[in-house]
């Protein structure tokens, strides 16, 4: 609530319930995702060794569906998206959602499958918020992608040992995340950065982020026949 208390438009996330109260004025609107949908239909299909026509794989199938229109309109400007998803994807999730009340019906309330489907039908509105707006992804895949270094090396800095040691890792983080989405090496950049930090004005700190110095890392870029330096420690 705080980190984003001036934010106003879409958030893409999983259905965690800490997220609620950022919803609750209007001004942020919640947009869910596919793929932890998905997982939950996929954990069950594993264990239950993959097997073709079962629940699992058929609900697997028809969200496939959706996720193969995706693959097809990536990149796309919002409006063609938004019309695309319209014509085709619109008359699939709602097949998916008749598909998904009749299981319900079906299967054991207590059942995996049906905490599954709950799941699903219970975020639909948060689920289908893509369709009418070309602008959000049916997945925040992207976000997890980029966030799985963290993930994956998190008991690795433990050593961070505090608050201040936090704040510096997120920092880093955040430089090297922006590096990258502005098409440029985090260690270029950052071999960048310490080669002019310690004389460079600290009013003046802007000028050494990212998106800044994009333009003059990219005219500087080594070609194939040039490999890259290593960054010093």
């Amino acid at each position: 609530m705080r980190h984003l208390r001036r934010f106003k438009g879409v958030l893409q996330a999983d259905a965690f319930a800490g997220y609620h109260p950022l919803y609750e004025d209007g001004r942020v609107v919640e947009a869910a995702c596919w793929s932890h949908a998905r997982r939950k239909v996929w954990d069950i299909h594993e264990r239950q060794h993959k097997l073709s026509g079962t629940l699992a794989h058929q609900a697997l199938q028809r969200i496939g569906k959706v996720f193969g229109v995706e693959a097809e309109i990536r990149g796309r400007p919002p409006h063609e998206r938004m019309r695309v998803r319209q014509e085709r994807t619109g008359p699939m999730l709602d097949d998916l959602r008749e598909w998904l009340n009749t299981t319900l019906s079906q299967v054991s309330a207590k059942s995996p499958m049906a905490l599954a489907i709950g799941y699903s039908l219970g975020n639909w509105t948060a689920l289908t918020r893509f369709v009418d707006d070309g602008r959000i992804e049916a997945h925040n895949n992207a976000a997890e992608r980029a966030l799985r270094g963290v993930a994956i090396g998190r008991k690795n800095y433990l050593h961070l040992g505090s608050d201040s040691g936090r704040n510096s890792a997120a920092v880093i983080y955040t430089l090297i995340g922006s590096a990258k989405l502005v098409g440029i090496d985090p260690q270029a950049y950052l071999r960048h950065v310490l080669e002019r930090i310690a004389d460079h004005p600290s009013n003046r700190i802007d000028e050494l982020l990212p998106w800044a110095v994009a333009g003059e890392l990219a005219k500087a870029a080594p070609t194939a026949s040039q490999p890259a330096g290593k960054l010093a420690a």
